[in-house]
């Protein structure tokens, strides 16, 4: 009677199912650049201060487009200069007020004072909303001394910058509140920010803060072009 005899290869050791696997593009220990961590990638906190830069730098073509504009047509026969009201300087003040409480914000956080934090957010957010008001009240001040959109390209410039810019500050109202509403949920439902969480918060402080003051910085160049380039 013929004997059958069955033979197995033995598999080597660390490959096959049962094995870990080694470190590689797709593994999860490699050099540590862009991988994955706990099945997603891991956060990285220059993806926001990428974002806003690029952010900034389609603004700052657009307001470079516009005062070039501004600055050839202050030539124009029919350009009349117009009196800065005083609305927009209560702005100025308002609005660099409020980059340094700003930056109060995002030095409490560091400092783990997450209430603090929050009080200067809100802080900001106040100044920021005062500082569209003072700009509307301007505005009727151009209206009252006659100074409407279509009168003349210096006047037309006036409603045009504060305008554009209005809008563009709307946006860090909004990640303003964002920043508030998340932090005060966090406090509110007891729960303390560790690891990724504090870093994602820390990250978007930090990108909201550098929005902010390129605005701040954004109007006073803004106000100095319209008060000093009649």
């Amino acid at each position: 009677m013929a004997t059958v005899t069955s033979t197995k290869t033995a598999a080597k050791p660390g490959v096959g199912p049962g094995w870990p696997k080694p470190p590689g593009n797709n593994g999860s220990n490699g050099n540590g650049r862009g991988k994955r961590f706990g099945g997603r990638r891991r956060f990285s906190k220059d993806t926001y201060r990428i974002t806003v830069w690029i952010l900034l730098a389609a603004i700052v073509m657009m307001f470079v487009t516009l005062a070039s504009s501004y600055i050839i047509l202050s030539g124009n026969p029919e350009w009349q200069p117009v009196r800065m009201p005083r609305a927009f300087m209560l702005s100025t003040g308002l609005i660099l007020i409020s980059s340094m409480t700003m930056t109060a914000a995002r030095r409490q956080l560091q400092r783990g004072q997450s209430r603090k934090y929050q009080v200067w957010l809100l802080v900001t957010l106040l100044l920021g909303l005062a500082f569209l008001a003072s700009q509307y009240a301007g505005w009727k001040q151009l209206v009252s001394a006659g100074v409407f959109v279509s009168g003349n390209p210096h006047s037309s410039f006036y409603y045009l910058f504060t305008a554009v810019h209005g809008v563009h500050l709307l946006g860090g109202l909004t990640a303003l509140i964002y920043l508030a509403v998340r932090s005060g949920w966090a406090e509110w439902a007891g729960r303390v920010l560790v690891g990724e969480a504090d870093e994602k918060r820390s990250a978007a402080t930090d990108a909201v803060a550098l929005y902010w003051h390129f605005m701040d910085g954004l109007w006073v160049c803004l106000f100095l072009l319209l008060w000093l380039w009649k």
